[in-house]
């Protein structure tokens, strides 16, 4: 019962850091907006039907009852077709904009129906869009319109989002990297195996016939803590690990320290074969396409883990590191949604570093807050850097180019700024702003893939689990 009741916290535990972080992501959003003098009509969390609200100027404050997202609905985010007309509101919200886009669109479409037949359902789709949108613009606040603020106004209130969660990023793994410390390789040993096995063994465990390793034939034992290798004194595993992989057959005198105690222990790595890492973490392949070994010499000694606390300066790289694994994913994103089909669907195993649903996300929190021998510490500062890392996975993803994600949004306005540009060079007149209505039809794909993606992600993440460990 207790494990269960840890479970069900780990995944409220992850949920309410994700409220918050997109409750945070709007308000990134929101303060722009209304600084820059926009009219926002709501600030929501979750979509569907509201829960509560309440109404503090003329912004509607509330809570929906799906909490799978949020928005913000700003006047005039579409501008008019023609020059001098009123401006569609719309939202910053991803499933806001699903339901609203997708609702007004797709319902509109058959009420001109003259209007499909003439220019065809795509452009009827926009134009109709627009339209029945068009009275949210009050009259008289033409100017508080977001396509009626200067560029860069428009790109600081749609980055505003995905800067608030790397604010939020930054500060949870500042958090857990320097208030409790990154996991390292330690000195001391963690565990001993009972003999070794050949990169290219078939073999799962040992069996009785299989001579001991050269570590537990010697004695070494868990919790010994490594102080010289022939005279030579340990100042870390890696250094550990040189001389061991380049002694087979040698044998070398291993002072460790036991309950207090040192004492010498004569050992000779056997001589053994591991895979070899490619450029990309991979094991690499000969050119028969064979994996690369190497022959090595091993004790069949592992080090034990410990939290080392690093400086703030750590913080950044790591952040950084953790962005550009993402934008891997996201660049790399149709052959691993291929390699999460044959996951959920075949044999295949899921890629511990591949993508997750949200309901992934909550197994794993669940997962790792259930198991009662890791430290109340350690499952926090897990739980601290999962919330993080989804912070860094939503900047990221909002910052794709297309509608009707944040960087949709900015594309437009850039683009809007590039031909602007041209036309003061040439003494042409100004074009105006660019018509990201016409987007629609695009938006409303980008929305069925996206959702697709997620359904996909969804089953996989519940038939075929990634483990946290």
């Amino acid at each position: 019962m207790e494990t269960v009741l840890l479970y069900i916290l780990g995944i409220v535990i992850v949920a309410v850091g994700l409220a918050i972080s997109i409750a945070l992501h709007e308000l990134g959003h929101l303060i722009p907006a209304k600084l820059f003098g926009v009219r926002v009509g709501q600030y929501m969390i979750g979509f569907g039907p509201t829960v509560w609200s309440r109404k503090r100027g003329e912004t509607e404050y509330g809570i929906k009852a799906i909490p799978l997202g949020g928005y913000i609905s700003m006047a005039g985010m579409f501008p008019p077709e023609k020059s001098g007309g009123r401006g569609r509101t719309a939202s910053t919200g991803f499933f806001q904009t699903l339901v609203q886009d997708a609702g007004e669109a797709g319902a509109d479409v058959v009420v001109d129906a003259e209007v499909e037949k003439r220019n065809g359902v795509f452009t009827a789709m926009v134009q109709e869009a627009r339209a029945s949108s068009a009275d949210t613009v009050l009259d008289g606040e033409e100017h508080r319109t977001f396509y009626g603020l200067a560029i860069w106004k428009r790109i600081i209130i749609m980055l505003g989002g995905p800067f608030m969660n790397l604010v939020i990023a930054v500060v949870l793994f500042a958090v857990v990297l320097s208030g409790v410390g990154a996991q390292q390789a330690s000195t001391t040993v963690g565990s001993v195996s009972e003999c070794l096995l050949p990169a290219t063994s078939t073999q799962k465990s040992c069996s009785p016939s299989d001579p001991l390793a050269p570590g537990a034939q010697a004695g070494i034992k868990p919790g010994d803590r490594l102080v010289s290798i022939d005279g030579t004194p340990v100042k870390d595993w890696a250094q550990v690990i040189g001389i061991v992989q380049a002694s087979p057959a040698k044998q070398l005198s291993l002072v460790v320290e036991r309950d207090g105690e040192s004492m010498s222990v004569p050992v000779t790595p056997a001589l053994t074969q591991r895979f070899v890492a490619g450029e990309d973490g991979k094991v690499a392949t000969n050119a028969d396409g064979t994996p690369r070994t190497d022959d090595v010499g091993m004790l069949g000694i592992t080090a034990a883990l410990e939290y080392v606390r690093q400086p703030l300066t750590a913080v950044l790289p790591a952040v950084g590191a953790n962005i550009a694994g993402v934008a891997n994913i996201i660049i790399h994103l149709p052959q691993r949604l291929v390699d999460v089909w044959n996951a959920a669907f075949g044999p295949d195993e899921r890629d511990p570093n591949g993508p997750l649903s949200v309901v992934g996300v909550g197994r794993i929190a669940g997962e790792v807050t259930s198991i009662n021998t890791i430290p109340v510490a350690d499952r926090a500062a897990y739980l601290i850097g999962l919330v993080g890392s989804v912070n860094i996975a939503l900047l990221v993803f909002n910052l794709i180019p297309l509608m009707p994600l944040d960087g949709g949004h900015v594309a437009g306005a850039l683009w809007e700024g590039i031909r602007k540009l041209f036309a003061k060079l040439f003494k042409r007149p100004d074009p105006g702003p660019v018509d990201t209505a016409k987007v629609i039809p695009l938006t409303l794909a980008v929305v069925v893939v996206l959702g697709a993606m997620s359904l996909l992600l969804i089953y996989a993440d519940i038939v075929k689990p990634i483990s946290p460990f």
